[in-house]
């Protein structure tokens, strides 16, 4: 299911002048910045002087925008306001302020596998073939010894991955880290089983 988006512009005069260049002629630069829209739709609308450019997710929108300010300048048209804002459907209104990443998207950003499952295996050629088996699946694994760490993306996939392999998930120990700074340990159930 796509975000609904859109870029909200405010001008002091000309409305109609923007609105057709959108429509029909974009001048070279502005037409170089939509080469990536072109095969997008994006809804123009207007309400008085304000013109609304829709757009199925945050990226096309600030693309749009940019396009946008292009024929603002090529035009000598000025906004008074120009904002990049997005449907929140659980409040019924637009927002204007940017999002704010959850600590999972912080981590994931940086790849970080913001969650961890940890296996114990019976033997270190066991925990050598499942860490094998893991990462031809495409997950991020470390292995020491007989034990093994495979990274998740979210709760919902350490979880299930935690059930299927019998280990344990839980929070990336990335976030040990940043709690106690310089902790680079994982521990493990039992002391030095």
């Amino acid at each position: 299911m796509a975000d609904d988006w859109r870029v909200r512009i405010l001008l002091e005069d000309r409305v109609d002048t923007l609105v057709e260049r959108l429509g029909f002629d974009l001048h070279d630069e502005a037409r170089e910045l939509a080469r990536e829209l072109k095969h997008d739709r994006l809804v123009v609308s207007r309400d008085d002087d304000t013109v609304f450019v829709y757009a199925d997710s945050g990226a096309q929108a600030d693309r749009a925008q940019k396009v946008i300010e292009s024929e603002l300048a090529e035009e000598g048209l000025r906004a008074r306001e120009i904002r990049l804002e997005r449907w929140l459907a659980d409040e019924e209104r637009w927002d204007d302020e940017p999002d704010t990443p959850t600590w999972e998207e912080s981590l994931l950003a940086r790849d970080i596998a913001p969650w961890e499952v940890r296996v114990e295996c019976e033997s270190h050629d066991e925990a050598e073939a499942l860490a094998d088996r893991l990462e031809s699946e495409g997950y991020g694994v470390l292995r020491r010894w007989r034990y093994v760490v495979v990274g998740a993306g979210s709760e919902q996939e350490a979880r299930e991955l935690a059930e299927r392999l019998h280990g344990e998930s839980e929070p990336s120990s990335e976030l040990v880290w940043q709690v106690m700074r310089g902790n680079p340990f994982a521990v493990f159930g039992g002391l030095g089983a």
